[in-house]
């Protein structure tokens, strides 16, 4: 064999330098021939860029440039690149389930089920929304409380809920070194949750009790949660859920140093509970800037490094989940879970698939805790700290989202902090601002969801579960994406309940199938999200057979599908002819514009369904239309 000598061929060569301009003009090549646009130099990327909420931009290119300054080291301040040194490198994350199962002893079968397959500790809900307070020594029977950590939410009745736990730490005898967990005191969550602030200085007065007896007796106990879910799930931002849980934890540690505490040890009694969602890299940059965000503020109050660092849990977003194909929700909050690991997480809350429609069944829990089994063991996710670390776009994503949310952390501080915010109405206010342009978005498509507003299955058998606790109301309001969608269904299934069919809208493809298959499968996924049932029999249709075709159909209302060539020969005769026949609404598969739409209303023709347009409008539209009520 010939060994080439290293100046005749090295693995190590360096490839030529490129510059921006040159991936510029390579881009500019590429618009131009798909006739995507015209554009040239800078104004190439401002085409590609994607725009996201809070005002942030997502850029096609990112280099060194677009980062200043450092991320610094894991387990060091600003702790952008995780809490701790070592990350979740040693035992992974802790794989924390929900339980808010009422019965005790099913509670106690599910919990044992759980820690026997890889969950590591317990979320319990008690109160009036899960396991009875009186019945939590019922509901823990056989958990070894000094090995799993108990994770108490019992919304207005913490302090009873936290007294209970405590004094089953005594009767079983649990040294209080052993104790790990959360009690669970948060009265500006219970706040934002139930609009109740008659007994907000009694509440927050016994969570600082409770953290001065979590300080002097549990050390490995917190006593409060700042949760920011309440923010997420009325439809905030990312920024918004950021700036609300920066203010509570502020109002918390006014709270406990008033009570005694040093700044220190107030800090130590805090856990942040956030939402992971299917956009990975903004969940990871959310969780890396709520730990700079956390940092600074604990600078502010002159605490150190070993108690600056923010404990985070992460729980899988009930606003992407929905109640149509909930088996799609399995693949929604694997993406979650990935997030959160990567984001570094401490604990993560993976929420079965079927928890929007009640109690989980013992299939979606176990699904549930292997989601993170899977990220852990065998995908290995969190043996490297801070994977995204490093990377231009997260970097750069994450800074500048840590300085949306701090502009609206400091408004809510400018309007007295966040129990004054949220009498004034500010929180509401801003959060209903901000679902109100994602909900155009969701409405127009923009934001797709799977299953429901794209590629939903009309044929699905529904999924029965037992109700869940009915969770407080009567604050901020719990948001869904599937919503609008979720009504329209409903209206098509009381109509099939009623009359043993769905409403149906009769396909009038015109010409070979090349040139309307794109149209009729885009006008069927549409009419589905709905739940109007596409009739396309026969394939294609004319003028001269369109109305007997449609008499057969058993629809009330038609759409024209095909190539806009097609439309301007034959659209207005079959249209005219369809108005006939009865049909109303008669829709068209298209954008026409000028004399052409024109010519089409004229003909009969009354919706244009279309890419970007607003789909919910145009489906209540047509049930209107078709007596759906």
């Amino acid at each position: 064999m010939t060994v080439l000598p290293d100046d005749e061929f090295s693995l190590a060569a360096e490839f030529p330098d490129a510059s921006r301009d040159d991936w510029r003009r390579l881009v500019e090549g590429v618009l131009r021939k798909t006739g995507a646009a015209e554009a040239s130099g800078p104004a190439v990327e401002d085409v590609l860029a994607t725009e996201l909420e809070d005002g942030l931009t997502v850029r096609p290119l990112y280099t060194s440039a677009d980062v200043a300054g450092g991320a610094g080291c894991p387990g060091a301040p600003p702790f952008v690149r995780g809490g701790k040194p070592e990350g979740n490198a040693l035992t992974g994350w802790d794989v924390r389930q929900l339980h808010r199962q009422p019965d005790a002893a099913r509670c106690n079968e599910e919990m044992l089920a759980d820690l026997e397959n890889g969950v590591t500790s317990l979320w319990v809900s008690a109160g009036a929304a899960g396991v009875p307070v009186e019945r939590l020594p019922d509901a823990l029977d056989g958990v070894h409380l000094d090995l799993a950590p108990v994770h108490l939410d019992a919304g207005a009745a913490f302090d009873a809920a936290a007294r209970q736990l405590l004094r089953l730490y005594e009767t079983r005898s649990v040294p209080p070194r052993a104790a790990l967990g959360n009690l669970g005191a948060d009265p500006l969550g219970l706040l934002a949750r139930t609009g109740d602030a008659s007994d907000l200085d009694g509440q927050c007065a016994r969570a600082a009790r409770l953290a001065g007896t979590c300080h002097s007796g549990y050390p490995g106990l917190r006593a409060l949660t700042v949760d920011a879910l309440p923010y997420h799930e009325a439809g905030g931002s990312a920024a918004q859920e950021l700036g609300a849980s920066l203010a509570t934890g502020v109002a918390y540690l006014r709270e406990l140093t008033a009570a005694g505490l040093t700044a220190e040890a107030a800090c130590a009694q805090l856990e942040f509970r956030y939402a992971a969602t299917a956009d990975q890299f903004l969940t990871i940059a959310k969780l890396r800037a709520a730990r700079r965000l956390w940092a600074r503020v604990a600078q502010v109050c002159s605490v150190g490094p070993a108690a600056a660092a923010q404990r985070q849990h992460a729980v899988t977003s009930t606003v992407m989940m929905t109640r149509r194909d909930p088996w799609v929700n399995m693949l929604r909050t694997t993406v979650a879970c990935l997030a959160a690991g990567v984001g570094g997480a401490d604990a993560v809350t993976v929420l079965p698939f079927d928890s929007a429609l009640g109690l989980p069944d013992a299939f979606a829990h176990r699904i549930a805790r292997n989601t993170s089994s899977i990220l852990l063991e065998e995908s290995h996710l969190a043996q490297v700290i801070d994977p995204a670390g490093g990377s231009w776009y997260v970097e750069r994503l994450t800074d500048e989202l840590a300085r949306k949310a701090w502009e609206f952390f400091q408004e809510i501080e400018n309007a007295g902090g966040q129990a004054a915010a949220w009498r004034s109405g500010l929180v509401a206010e801003r959060l209903a601002r901000s679902w109100e342009r994602r909900s155009a978005d969701l409405a127009h498509r923009r934001e797709p969801v799977t299953g429901v507003s794209e590629f939903p299955h009309l044929a699905e058998e529904p999924v029965e579960r037992a109700p869940a606790p009915p969770e407080p109301g009567g604050g901020l309001p719990k948001v869904r994406r599937d919503e609008p969608f979720e009504e329209l269904r409903a209206r098509s299934d009381a109509h099939l309940a009623a009359t043993g069919a769905r409403p149906r809208v009769f396909i009038a493809a015109l010409g070979p199938a090349a040139a309307h298959t794109a149209r009729v499968g885009f006008a069927a996924n549409l009419l589905q999200a709905g739940g109007i049932e596409p009739v396309h029999e026969p394939e294609t249709v004319g003028e001269a057979n369109v109305a007997e075709a449609f008499g057969r159909s058993g629809a009330k209302a038609a759409c024209l599908c095909s190539s806009d060539k097609l439309y301007a020969e034959q659209a207005e005769g079959v249209a005219a002819a369809l108005v006939s026949a009865g049909a109303g609404p008669v829709l068209l598969a298209g954008r026409p514009s000028g004399a052409e739409r024109e010519a089409y209303l004229r003909a009969g023709v009354g919706e244009f369904v279309y890419s970007g347009g607003d789909a919910v409008a145009l489906l209540s539209s047509v049930l209107d239309r078709l007596g759906v009520a």
